[in-house]
């Protein structure tokens, strides 16, 4: 029960139902989901030891605020995970939760849902390393993909932030579908450093302020 509780509040996070520096309530949360507080307490335990929550004396439990440093160090895992997933690639591989996550990004475009965009674009990669077929791998970056929504509150466009990167998924699913490892990472290594520099902008100018 603890281990569903947290994977459903660090969707929640991933989804970005939830913003840094949000404090979340144990009661208010206990009685929406019919869970004891215990349970409650064991599952923020979980998500702090993730660094998703933090736990502040005497004030309760905060959605944690990243750093720039944070931000950096996430980035260098994606690269490794996403990379190293399709770096290998000889023949095509079965990418139907890839093409489903683009599928629901065009939605969402249409839609004008920028936050929902932004969950399809976090799936298609959270897919690109299910490539590698290590259950390991894919909880780390299920990890670092909520910890990676806490910085795009950072961003006053997120249309800006996730729009012009659908084509640029389509273009690395077209290259995975041919089999080309070698093509795939390289769209991926410069995707992953291009992101990386506007997430870093967007967050130091709001700390400027």
């Amino acid at each position: 029960m603890v281990e569903q509780l947290a994977d459903l509040l660090r969707g929640r996070i991933t989804e970005g139902h939830y913003k840094p520096g949000e404090r979340l309530a144990e009661d208010a949360i206990g009685t929406s989901l019919k869970v004891s507080r215990n349970t409650v307490r064991e599952a923020f335990r979980l998500l702090t030891h993730e660094r998703l929550l933090v736990h502040e004396l005497n004030r309760g439990v905060f959605v944690r605020k990243l750093t720039v440093d944070d931000l950096v160090d996430l980035y260098r895992v994606r690269t490794l995970l996403e990379c190293g997933a399709v770096r290998d690639l000889t023949a095509p591989p079965r990418t139907t939760a890839m093409a489903s996550a683009v599928a629901d990004a065009q939605a969402a475009v249409l839609a004008s849902d920028w936050r929902a965009l932004g969950t399809a674009n976090m799936l298609f990669h959270q897919a690109i390393t299910a490539l590698a077929g290590s259950p390991r791998m894919n909880e780390i970056m299920r990890g670092v993909l909520a910890e990676l929504r806490l910085h795009f509150h950072s961003m006053n466009d997120p249309r800006r932030l996730h729009e012009p990167y659908l084509a640029r998924n389509r273009d690395i699913l077209a290259m995975i579908e041919t089999g080309d490892g070698a093509g795939a990472e390289d769209l991926l290594r410069t995707y992953l450093n291009d992101s990386e520099h506007q997430l870093v902008e967007a967050y130091q100018a709001v700390a400027t302020r």
